[in-house]
């Protein structure tokens, strides 16, 4: 296990953006992904990219292994480990964001500090970030815009106060 912290990334709506008006298209390339256009944001890319230093990066997303199928050649992020959810449905599974803490607990154990970014967490993913032991962080994106600089120095921030001893806890 490498001693970076994870960083638990979503792609639709922090690297492929939508909701945006037709008008007011963010700055990205088109891609297909299994014959759906996708807007890539770049400067997602170039954000996590620069995180790779600090993190250990791990695709947290609905598109599980089509992720490195697609984004290393679209955006040059990849390939990385990946978190599979056949396993994590049922009851109290189906809200957004809730259906991922199974296979997101059972990669990352519960001592292991992790950062996940997304644009869909919910309330049980506050309580389960709260409650967790070891140190979480839960950083949302808007789908119309994605991972910004902002949310950058949040994770450059956080993992500073990790090297250091002195976690922050979520929000």
């Amino acid at each position: 296990m490498s001693g970076k912290p994870l960083l638990l990334v979503d792609v639709d709506g922090v690297i492929s953006l939508f909701g945006f008006p037709s008008d007011e298209r963010p700055p990205g390339r088109w891609a297909s992904v299994d014959g759906m256009p996708h807007l890539l944001s770049a400067e997602a890319a170039r954000h996590l990219l620069a995180l790779t230093a600090r993190y250990e990066p791990v695709w947290c997303t609905g598109w599980e292994d089509r992720a490195n199928e697609h984004l290393p050649h679209a955006l040059g992020l990849g390939p990385w480990p990946y978190l599979s959810f056949d396993h994590a449905s049922g009851p109290g599974c189906t809200t957004a964001g809730h259906w991922k803490l199974t296979a997101i607990d059972a990669h990352a154990g519960p001592h292991r500090p992790l950062a996940w970014i997304d644009d869909a967490f919910n309330d049980a993913c506050h309580t389960w970030a709260a409650a967790r032991p070891g140190p979480t962080l839960l950083v949302e994106t808007d789908p119309t815009q994605g991972m910004t600089e902002d949310h950058r120095a949040r994770l450059d921030e956080w993992a500073t106060q990790l090297r250091s001893g002195v976690p922050g806890r979520p929000d």
